[in-house]
């Protein structure tokens, strides 16, 4: 067996000394080297599904570890994707090769030009076919000064089926991670690929919790037309996640124009305060980035129908939830629930009936007891006893005023 048998051999059976696919192209360019094919650079360029990105980009280059980027959308309708070698072996599903040391060699593509400034002899395009049918791509090029040869060219065209299959398994799953991430939450992701999905299957958790609503929106909802509501909507909810996501939190549900987000303590509760101050923080930042958003629309006559500013409310408490699995047998939903997220609920209420917006419950104003001030007792639907509800200082000076 020769060399460039043992890497197809390695890579049919799954690369598996590499954790991930920037792991498998920098071991497979370091077995490249030992067997004698004189790469200068190596790079795969494959697509995601993805809500933000349109692929990825792997580059390795020769005394250097392999570097990854991602490309959004707009890349790929860009002139120069569109004029590459990748763009075509993506395209066609053919492979693409230009011997640039010869003096008539075709630069067709505009990075060929860049290349063989770089001292690039030689370059191939190969694609690199998924299961799916979907066709991403592979290149090699060399800066020797012959070029490759037509059995290194033969060699690493042999490469592309195998390493596909390695690459493609953890494509997928980085791909299934990406989406549940997006879809359910970072925790919640990694807990169902960890393979917590079966129904009824949930723990105690304790956590700060949030909940946010928008004042307003069924106006709204009735008078907008449908595009420009959803656009209102995630440019609303971009004003809330950011900063929550930033402040360690974990976005769990969006409910119309309703989120509901947690920030977990740890086991014991000893970061409790912490966390609280955490989602206070997150509630502080959200509220200016709303306020501004307002300002916004209002300047271009999308606040209308009688509504002033675009206005929404946060309840913040602290208790504990059962967070895991809920649904019938066919169709899932990994949130939290409890009593816990019932009062947060109803106290998200009162943010419009006292003009406030943020409220936190007794149990969380006493992780931040400097900020909050009682603003009174409440009976709210659904607990037998009334509920001690807190503000914030600063709002209060503001109504005040």
């Amino acid at each position: 067996m020769n060399n460039t048998e043992a890497i197809i051999r390695w890579l049919i059976d799954g690369a598996r000394s590499a954790a991930d696919t920037q792991g498998v192209l920098g071991e497979l360019c370091g077995r490249l080297v030992c067997c004698g094919i004189p790469i200068w650079r190596v790079g795969l360029f494959l697509l995601t599904l993805h809500p933000h990105i349109m692929g990825r980009r792997f580059l390795w280059k020769a005394g250097s570890a392999v570097d990854v980027n991602n490309a959004p959308f707009e890349a790929f309708q860009s002139d120069d994707f569109r004029n590459s070698p990748v763009r075509r072996v993506i395209d066609t599903g053919i492979s693409v090769r230009r011997r640039l040391v010869d003096k008539d060699c075709p630069t067709d593509f505009s990075m060929l030009r860049e290349l063989r400034e770089q001292g690039v002899t030689d370059y191939l395009a190969v694609p690199l076919s998924f299961a799916d049918g979907v066709v991403h791509g592979a290149t090699f090029a060399t800066q020797y000064s012959c070029g490759f040869t037509d059995a290194q060219i033969a060699d690493l065209e042999s490469f592309a089926a195998p390493l596909s299959r390695a690459v493609e398994n953890r494509t997928l799953r980085r791909t299934a991670s990406a989406l549940l991430d997006t879809y359910v939450g970072n925790k919640g992701g990694s807990r169902i690929l960890a393979g917590e999905i079966r129904r009824g299957y949930a723990n105690t958790i304790d956590a700060a919790i949030w909940m946010s609503d928008m004042r307003g929106f069924t106006t709204l909802a009735d008078q907008l037309a449908p595009q420009t509501l959803l656009d209102l909507l995630n440019r609303y909810f971009d004003c809330q996640v950011p900063s929550i996501v930033d402040q360690g939190g974990e976005i769990l549900k969006f409910m119309g124009d309703g989120l509901l987000a947690v920030f977990l303590l740890d086991p014991g509760g000893a970061n409790a305060k912490k966390a609280c101050n955490a989602a206070l923080s997150a509630a502080r930042e959200a509220r200016v980035a709303v306020a501004r958003l307002s300002r916004r629309l209002a300047s271009r006559g999308v606040l209308e129908f009688g509504l002033q500013s675009l206005r929404f409310g946060v309840a913040l408490h602290l208790g504990q939830v059962l967070y895991g699995n809920i649904g019938s047998k066919n169709r899932l939903d990994f949130t939290c629930i409890g009593p816990a997220i019932n009062l947060a609920a109803r106290i998200e209420r009162l943010t419009s009936k006292l003009g406030r917006t943020i409220l936190a419950s007794d149990e969380f104003a006493r992780q931040c007891p400097s900020e909050f001030v009682a603003v009174g007792e409440f009976d709210l639907p659904g607990f037998a006893t009334t509920r001690n509800v807190f503000g914030l200082k600063d709002e209060m000076e503001r109504t005040a005023r």
